[in-house]
């Protein structure tokens, strides 16, 4: 008998919203929003989105989006704004395309005002410098008659954009990104970029990239990442720059092979919370000791899951290069394939895997206060997957909108206890590994808790008591169950809903209640409570 109990008093902190962001990034191939109708001026007040998808992204109710990614280390904001006609066409260097910006930063701003997101801008911090930094900010945010506040007001935007999250570049640790930057270099740049930044604009808030390359990375040292060094950059940065630092971002995906099996996937999460829990304590300590009184609060800022082909793994007879650099490469198509899985079907397991990612930030609420799931809202989300076909709602959607809807403003500290598992994640074996993975929000106001489970079980419902501490359950409860047929079920053409949410009423009094939990499946209870 699984059993969850749960103490309303027992909060761990309020919950950001900001935990339920998007992401976008120019470039990628075959990941652009082909459903932005970017260049009809009719459209561009609307943020460009067609009705059905505009209906389909405000039920998500997203608190920010992203505009970031590996593009972004090459990116010269400059070329996306002004008049269409008069924007340069570039060959962008991170994903080897032609970028025609027509979509740029006024765009993108109009388009997050249109869904109430605030919008995150990632700078240049590649080949890019600080006086394009600060001058994008003043851009953007500038209130007086500088020439680049006169310049947003000539392309039609007279009132500041106030942007107020911005990053320092995008995943300098790895080598392969363009202007890899040792530890010691980037927290040079922090603390520089940090310094003007701020001048322009003392309200924003600035996260630093702060690891991408952990020691767990997908294929091994051969590819585009080498010995990691989070723990140091993490200490270089807040020695230096801690005191105008909001956010230390890290990015996290889970990269299983496709022949994995399904309890190595779901063993992806434990590691995930290893890692979140160390770099917790080391923000802790790094502070403690410097003296920085601000919260320093992490943001995941790139989340989800990206399948590499069973034949790139570290043993398999791929192919091989080394550039003049001495930095090892694959081939180029097999690279974008495996770091972006492009050919992988979106199905249940990334669902319970993005409600897995979901409640480690509930319960981790006190220092994980921004996130972005790279998949929301792209067609790895949302998809037309034919000319003329209807929208796919894809697998991760599901329990994305259904946390967002759901979620309460506190995070609860839950005791749970249950069956077990064991898994081992890219060379680690997490044993104990708790079948039913659970958090809980409550939203005093409303007198209304919702209990978050995913029975991570390929084939066994979990009989479940869930009990309070104290006060009682008044009235119905609504309960909202993501799930399909099985583990692999996706939504196609075909079978567009094959996977979905299908939502009940239980009856609750008294201060415990017995659920059923299905297999394979992500489950919200929605309970008043008194």
């Amino acid at each position: 008998m699984n059993h969850i109990k749960i103490d309303l008093e027992r909060t761990i902190s309020d919950i950001d919203r900001n935990i339920f962001g998007g992401y976008m990034e120019l470039g990628v191939k075959d990941t652009t929003f082909k459903h932005l109708d970017i260049l009809d001026p009719a459209m561009q007040a609307k943020g460009g989105l067609p009705a059905e998808v505009r209906a389909v992204l405000e039920q998500v109710k997203m608190a920010n989006m992203r505009f970031g990614g590996n593009f972004f280390s090459g990116y010269r904001w400059r070329d996306g704004v002004g008049p269409r006609a008069e924007r340069p066409a570039r060959h962008e260097l991170a994903w080897n395309s032609i970028v025609p910006n027509n979509f740029g930063t006024n765009e993108f701003v109009t388009l997050c005002r249109s869904l109430g997101a605030e919008p995150y801008l990632n700078t240049n911090c590649g080949y890019g410098d600080m006086r394009e930094a600060a001058d994008w900010v003043e851009y953007c945010n500038g209130t007086g008659d500088s020439a680049l506040a006169k310049l947003r007001r000539e392309h039609g935007f007279e009132k500041p954009h106030h942007v107020k999250y911005w990053s320092i570049g995008n995943e300098v640790d790895s080598p392969g990104q363009i202007g890899y930057k040792t530890p010691q270099e980037y927290a040079r740049a922090v603390t520089e970029y940090s310094k003007v930044m701020k001048r322009v604009d003392p309200a924003i808030k600035l996260s630093a990239s702060a690891a991408c390359s952990w020691e767990d990375a997908p294929l091994g040292p051969q590819f585009l990442y080498r010995k990691t060094e989070w723990v140091e950059r993490a200490q270089l940065m807040l020695e230096q720059a801690g005191d105008r630092i909001d956010y230390m971002a890290l990015h996290k995906y889970a990269h299983p092979y496709t022949d994995d099996s399904f309890e190595t996937l779901m063993a992806f999460a434990a590691g995930f919370e290893e890692h979140l829990s160390a770099y917790e304590g080391l923000i802790k300590a790094v502070s403690l000791e410097r003296g920085i009184k601000h919260a320093v609060d992490i943001a995941v800022d790139e989340w989800g899951i990206i399948y590499i082909p069973a034949e790139a793994r570290q043993e398999s007879p791929i192919t091989v290069t080394v550039d003049a650099s001495g930095q090892a490469q694959l081939p180029a198509e097999e690279k974008i394939t495996a770091h972006h899985g492009r050919k992988n079907v979106i199905g249940l397991e990334q669902a319970l895997l993005t409600a897995l990612h979901l409640n480690i930030f509930i319960r981790h609420a006190r220092s994980v206060r921004l996130a972005n799931c790279t998949s929301m809202p792209t067609p790895a989300c949302l998809s037309f997957p034919e000319p003329e076909s209807v929208l796919l709602r894809q697998a991760i959607y599901f329990p994305f909108e259904l946390y967002s809807r759901t979620c309460g403003q506190q995070a609860l500290d839950v005791f749970w206890h249950g069956d077990t598992f064991s898994g081992t994640y890219k060379g680690r074996t997490y044993a104990g590994i708790r079948t039913l993975d659970v958090s809980a929000t409550l939203d005093k106001a409303r007198k209304q808790l919702v209990i978050y489970a995913v029975n991570q079980s390929k084939d066994k419902a979990l009989e479940t008591m869930i009990s309070l501490e104290a006060g009682a359950f008044a009235g119905n409860v609504k309960t909202a169950v993501v799930n399909g047929p099985d583990i692999k079920a996706a939504n196609t053409v075909e079978n567009p809903d094959n996977v979905g949410v299908h939502e009940t009423i239980l009856k609750a009094a008294g201060r415990t209640l017995m659920v059923t939990l299905e297999p394979h499946s992500v489950t919200a209870l929605v309970c008043p409570v008194s």
